[in-house]
C-alpha cells in the first residue's frame, strides 16, 4: 500500500495513494465518493484471495478450512470493533448495508419498545434510508415524528432540538455526516441532549467512518450504523453497532440457519448477539473485504484523510465562489463534500457535462428530497472527495463548470 508523502503526487494529493486504486485512469476525476468510494488493491486482492484460494462457508464446517475461514470471518468483527471503539465484538452486528441497520433497528427494538403516543426526533438532513424505516413503524405503531430544522449553515440546529425534546422522545436518530452538505454533528452533545430526556441516539455514520476517527464509547450513542462501499470496502456489507443490553433485548430480525439455539416444531430458542440477527449464510467475503478496508484506512489515518479532504473542500469552494452563477451549499467546515447549484443549468446537465470532460460528480436529490425542499431546489450537484483525489481533480472539476457556464451563457 502506498503511504502518505509530504510532496504532492501527480494528481496534487499530499497522500499520493492513486496508484492503489486500479479502477481510477490518469485522466479521469472521480468526484463520488459520497455515493460509494472506489476500492484500493489491498481490498481488490483480499477478495479475489478469498473467493479464489480459502473460500468455504463459516461457523457450521467440520474441515479445516471452514475452520480457517470462521477464524477470518470472527477476526473482521473484531477488526470493526477496535476501529469504532466497540466494547467488544459481540456488539458488531453484519448486515447488508446502512440501511438494513436502521431497519433492523426500527423493526427488533422500535418494534418491540415503541407505543402509540412516543416520539422519534429526525432532522431536515436525514438520508431517505433514516427517514422511510421510522415512517414505516409510524405506521404500524402509531408513533409520531418530528423533525429539528438546521442552522443558517446547514449543520442540525442542536439548540432546536433540545427545545424540541421532551420525555415523550424515545429515539433521536441523526446523521453524523450530511451525505448532502458535509456538515458535521455534534455527536456528543445530541447524545447528551437525547439522554436527558430519556431517549435513545441512532446515528448514521456512513459519511463519518470514511473521513474522521470515531469511538463509539466517546461519542456516547446507542446505535451506530455504517457501510462498507463507503470505506473503500465491498457493497453488500455495512455494520450496526449497539450497546450489548439493547441487543441482548432485542428480538431476531429474520429466521433460518445461524440465528439459532434450538430449533423443534413446537418451539425455538435463539443464538446471543451478533448470531440472533445474522440469520443465513452471511456475506463472509464482504466482511473480509471490509477487514482489509479498514486496515488501509488506518494505514493512512483518518486524521490525515480528514485533514486532505478538509483542504479539498476549501480549495473547491474557494474556486467555486469565483464563478458568480454558483450558488455553494453547506457549511464551509463540510467534511469532504461539497453540493452547489449553477444558475439556469439543471445539475443533470452539469453532470452529462462535466461527465463529457472525465469528471465524475453526482446530479439529484441525493436520496434527501425533504432537504432539497428546505433549500429551495429540486436538486444539486455534488462533488465528493476520497483519499485519491487531489488538486488536479478541483481544476478539471472547475474547467468543467466554466464549460457548462459558456454552453449555457
Amino acid at each position: 500500500m502506498a503511504r502518505p508523502s509530504t510532496a504532492l503526487g501527480t494528481n496534487g494529493s499530499p497522500l499520493d495513494v492513486l496508484s492503489d486504486f486500479p479502477a481510477i485512469p490518469a485522466d479521469w476525476s472521480y468526484l463520488d465518493t459520497a455515493a460509494t468510494s472506489q476500492k484500493p488493491q489491498p481490498v481488490i486482492d483480499a477478495i479475489t484471495r478469498a473467493y479464489g484460494e480459502t473460500y468455504a462457508t463459516v461457523h457450521r464446517g467440520v474441515y479445516q478450512r471452514s475452520a480457517d475461514m470462521t477464524i477470518a470471518y470472527e477476526a473482521a468483527r473484531e477488526r470493526v470493533a477496535r476501529f469504532i471503539g466497540a466494547g467488544s465484538a459481540n456488539e458488531i452486528v453484519f448486515v447488508r448495508g446502512a440501511t438494513e441497520a436502521i431497519n433492523l433497528v426500527a423493526t427488533c427494538w422500535g418494534g418491540t419498545t415503541l407505543k402509540a403516543g412516543d416520539r422519534i426526533l429526525l432532522s431536515q438532513l436525514e438520508h431517505h434510508s433514516n427517514i422511510v424505516p421510522w415512517q414505516l413503524l409510524r405506521d404500524r405503531t402509531g408513533i409520531e415524528i418530528d423533525v429539528c430544522p438546521l442552522t443558517a449553515d446547514g449543520k442540525i440546529d442542536l439548540d432546536a432540538a433540545e427545545a424540541m425534546l421532551t420525555p415523550q422522545h424515545k429515539l433521536v436518530a441523526l446523521a453524523h455526516v450530511s451525505n448532502v452538505l458535509g456538515s458535521v454533528l455534534d455527536v456528543r452533545c445530541a447524545a447528551d441532549l437525547a439522554h436527558k430526556v430519556g431517549a435513545k441516539l441512532l446515528v448514521d455514520g456512513c459519511q463519518a467512518v470514511p473521513r474522521l476517527p470515531v469511538d463509539v464509547a466517546a461519542l456516547g450513542a446507542d446505535f451506530y450504523v455504517f457501510s462498507g462501499h463507503k470505506l473503500y470496502g465491498p457493497s453488500g456489507i455495512g455494520v450496526l453497532w449497539a450497546r450489548p443490553e439493547l441487543l441482548d433485548a432485542m428480538p431476531p430480525y429474520q429466521g433460518g440457519g445461524s440465528m439459532i439455539d434450538r430449533v423443534s416444531f413446537e418451539r425455538t430458542t435463539y443464538a446471543p448477539p451478533p448470531q440472533r440477527f445474522e440469520a443465513g449464510t452471511p456475506h463472509i467475503v464482504g466482511a473480509l473485504g471490509l477487514h482489509a478496508a479498514i486496515d488501509y484506512v488506518e494505514g493512512i489515518g483518518l486524521p490525515a484523510i480528514h485533514a486532505h479532504e478538509t483542504a479539498l473542500v476549501t480549495a473547491t469552494r474557494e474556486a467555486l465562489r469565483g464563478i458568480n452563477s454558483v450558488t455553494l451549499f453547506g457549511p464551509e467546515d463540510s467534511a469532504g463534500i461539497v453540493s452547489f447549484a449553477m444558475e439556469g443549468v439543471h445539475p443533470h446537465d452539469i453532470g452529462t457535462i462535466l461527465d463529457e470532460g472525465q469528471v465524475a460528480i453526482r446530479a439529484g436529490h441525493h436520496c434527501a428530497q425533504p432537504l432539497m425542499e428546505a433549500l429551495g431546489v429540486p436538486a444539486t450537484a455534488r462533488a465528493s472527495f476520497g483519499v485519491y483525489n487531489g488538486l488536479a481533480d478541483v481544476d478539471a472539476l472547475v474547467r468543467g463548470l466554466e464549460r457548462v457556464r459558456r454552453i449555457f451563457g
